[in-house]
C-alpha cells in the first residue's frame, strides 16, 4: 500500500512504551477465549471489560517506560495516515448526504488499556468503544492474525481492520448501533447473534467502501493489497475460528459472520462504492 507523504491524523494517542501495568491472566486460556469472542471487537468493549474483571488469577506486574523502536515509530506513522484517510473519505461521504461528521480518536496501546467500555488487553483484538468513540489497537494482534489464524498479513490487512473499526464509528454516528441493540432486547440468543452479524458485516462493507473511495482519491493500492484484506477477512470468519479452535462450527453462536460473508461484504463495498448497497440488515432478515 502506498501511504508515505500523505496527511497524518492528529487524533491518535500513542500509549505504547508508557509505564504502567500489564495484565497477566492465569494460564493464558482466558486471553485465548477473549480473542475468540472478540476478534475485530466491534462494539463488544463492555464484554471485554466484564470478562477481564471477573477473571480469577489475574494480576498486574509493573513495566518500565520504554522508547519506541524505529519500526514501532513507522507503524505509528502508518496508522496516523490510515486514520487520516478514513477521516477524509467519510467527511466527504457525510457531506454528500447532508450529514455532520465527527471523527473518532484512536489509541495505540500495548499490554492493557482502560476504556469507557471497561478494561481490555492485547488478547481482545482491535475494537471500537462507542462509550468514548475511540478505536483501540494493539499492533501485536496482526502478527497473531498471521501466525495463529493463517492470514496473509501485510500492511493492507492493517488498513482493512482499522477501516472495519472505523465503520463501527460510522454506525454509531448514524444510529445503527443503538437501533441494533434495541432490536436485540427480548430476542433469543440466536436471533440476537444474527443482528450482531449484520452489524459486523456492515462494518466490513464500510471498510470496502472506504477502500473504493481512498483508491480514487490517493491511488494507494498496490498489487496484492485487496488479497491481503480478503485473507484477513477470511481468517476471522466465525466458522474459520471455531473450526480451528474447537474443531466444530456452531452457526447459531456466530456474532461476526462467516469467512465467505465477510469477504463478500468487503468486496461489495469496494466494487460498488455505493453506501446504499450496504444494508446488511435488510438482506439478512
Amino acid at each position: 500500500m502506498k501511504w508515505i507523504g500523505r496527511r497524518q491524523s492528529d487524533n491518535v494517542d500513542d500509549r505504547r512504551g508508557m509505564s504502567g501495568g500489564k495484565a497477566v491472566i492465569g494460564g493464558g486460556i482466558i486471553g485465548i477465549i477473549v480473542l475468540l469472542l472478540n476478534v475485530f471487537g466491534g462494539e463488544n468493549g463492555q464484554m471485554i471489560g466484564n470478562i477481564l474483571q471477573q477473571t480469577q488469577g489475574q494480576q498486574t506486574t509493573p513495566t518500565e517506560a520504554t522508547a519506541l523502536t524505529p519500526e514501532e515509530i513507522k507503524e505509528g506513522e502508518f496508522v496516523k495516515t490510515l486514520l487520516a484517510d478514513n477521516e477524509d473519505v467519510w467527511t466527504k461521504i457525510f457531506a454528500e448526504n447532508n450529514l455532520t461528521f465527527e471523527a473518532p480518536k484512536l489509541v495505540l496501546f500495548s499490554g492493557q488499556v482502560q476504556t469507557a467500555c471497561g478494561g481490555a488487553s492485547s488478547a481482545s483484538g482491535p475494537f471500537y468503544c462507542p462509550g468514548d468513540k475511540i478505536i483501540y489497537m494493539d499492533m501485536t494482534f496482526f502478527e497473531e492474525l498471521r501466525t495463529k489464524f493463517g492470514a496473509q498479513g501485510g500492511d493492507f490487512a492493517v488498513a482493512y481492520v482499522l477501516a472495519h473499526e472505523f465503520g463501527h464509528h460510522i454506525q454509531t454516528l448514524l444510529g445503527t448501533s443503538s437501533k441494533m441493540r434495541q432490536a436485540q432486547e427480548g430476542k433469543s440468543e440466536a436471533e440476537a447473534n444474527k443482528l450482531s452479524v449484520a452489524l459486523e458485516l456492515q462494518a466490513d462493507f464500510y471498510a470496502g467502501l472506504w477502500t473504493h473511495y481512498n483508491e480514487k482519491q490517493n491511488h494507494m493500492l498496490e498489487s496484492g493489497d485487496i488479497e491481503e484484506a480478503l485473507s484477513a477477512a477470511n481468517a476471522v470468519g466465525d466458522d474459520a475460528i471455531q473450526k480451528k479452535m474447537q474443531g466444530q462450527v456452531v452457526p447459531d453462536s456466530f456474532t461476526h459472520g462467516t469467512s465467505e460473508q465477510r469477504m463478500y461484504w468487503f468486496n461489495r463495498g469496494f466494487e460498488t462504492g455505493d453506501i446504499k448497497k450496504g444494508d446488511t440488515f435488510a438482506e439478512l432478515f
